[in-house]
């Protein structure tokens, strides 16, 4: 079916990208472990109801600048996020997988919702590309449509927690070096993950 067929491509490509949900689900699962980056994962399930909804209707409709205010304030909180972990990334030592220190596990999904609600990402693919593929499978069948949401987050969710699956089985064996080292890239990529939304979304002079 055509739109099964989209729905696994453009999620299995979605989910694959970097951007911010991807470097938060690798540096959650390196400082936490992997039951916090499949929280992380799960979070387009939380988000994206209200995104699609919202961003097939008002947003359409909207000024550019709303859009643009959403690109810069997710960029900020990336920006922190981004920060936070390389500090620890230079002082923290391996952390204990029942260790009184780890987040709650509601923490992990919280971050991870406040990061996809805050990123443009999910806001621009459902206005350019998912709407109109979803709003056209509808109306012509709903099955139709349900069934290229399945195969979108079938993808989009699944590609993120095989990733945080992998990771954190070997997160165990890691030495102290390399659990900072690792850490620190997961920072790198989160403040680059910023600065691409602060540079897309900032009104600089001369655009």
């Amino acid at each position: 079916m055509r739109e099964l067929v989209l729905g696994l491509t453009l999620g299995l490509s979605a989910g694959v990208s970097p951007g911010p949900l991807l470097a938060l689900v690798i540096s959650t699962t390196v400082r936490s472990g992997p039951a916090g980056g499949v929280r992380v994962a799960a979070s387009p399930l939380v988000t994206d109801l209200p995104v699609i909804v919202l961003a097939v209707t008002v947003l359409s409709l909207a000024p550019g600048w709303v859009l643009s205010a959403a690109g810069v304030a997710g960029g900020l909180f990336v920006l922190k996020l981004g920060a936070s972990t390389l500090q620890e990334a230079r002082s923290t030592d391996l952390p204990q997988p029942s260790g009184k220190d780890e987040p709650p596990p509601s923490a992990a999904l919280w971050h991870g919702v406040i990061v996809n609600l805050l990123s443009p990402h999910p806001w621009l693919f459902w206005m350019s590309i998912g709407g109109p593929i979803l709003t056209t499978a509808w109306q012509r069948e709903p099955a139709t449509g349900a069934v290229f949401l399945v195969g979108f987050y079938l993808m989009l969710v699944g590609s993120k927690v095989v990733l945080a699956l992998l990771l954190g089985s070997v997160r165990q064996r890691l030495n102290r070096r390399w659990y900072r080292r690792l850490l620190g890239f997961s920072g790198v990529l989160l403040l680059g993950a910023a600065a691409g939304l602060l540079a897309e979304f900032l009104p600089w002079p001369g655009r």
